[in-house]
């Protein structure tokens, strides 16, 4: 099976920098694009029946820490590999599936959390909702 168009959920953590490198051992053996995005999210706050967006300095300091993150994705991807960078903003696991669906990938990559049976089962994971949505195939790596 070959690959044409691979995405990979980069969020910095160490589980998706192994992810990534798979990503990029897989582009490379089939010659395939790569897009890398990272998603970051602006709460909301609640304050009774007001509904407060997030402070335009705190909104800033995310997205510049976001980008940050995406540069340090860039250094780990060889000049070999076509590749594309992506900084979405919402909610992390809707934003990747939305992309995919977008940009028709045949191949999501996303580390996993290991958060432990227990904590998945209440908090959920951002692999596990893209797992369960995606119309693609979906590499998860440990």
């Amino acid at each position: 099976m070959s690959y044409s168009h691979i995405l990979v959920a980069y969020d910095g953590s160490g589980q998706s920098d192994k992810a990534l490198n798979h990503a990029v051992q897989i582009a490379s053996r089939f010659g395939s694009k790569l897009t890398v995005a990272h998603v970051f999210y602006l709460p909301i706050y609640n304050s009774g029946d007001l509904l407060i967006n997030t402070p335009a300095d705190l909104a800033q300091q995310l997205t510049e820490q976001s980008s940050k993150v995406l540069e340090k994705a860039k250094v780990r991807v060889p000049d070999s590999v076509a590749a594309e960078y992506k900084l979405l903003e919402g909610s992390p696991a809707l934003a990747i599936l939305d992309l995919a669906e977008e940009l028709q990938n045949d191949l999501i990559v996303i580390g996993s959390r290991g958060l432990g049976p227990i904590r998945e089962f209440v908090l959920g994971s951002v692999s596990h909702n893209v797992v369960q949505h995606a119309e693609c195939p979906v590499m998860i790596v440990k």
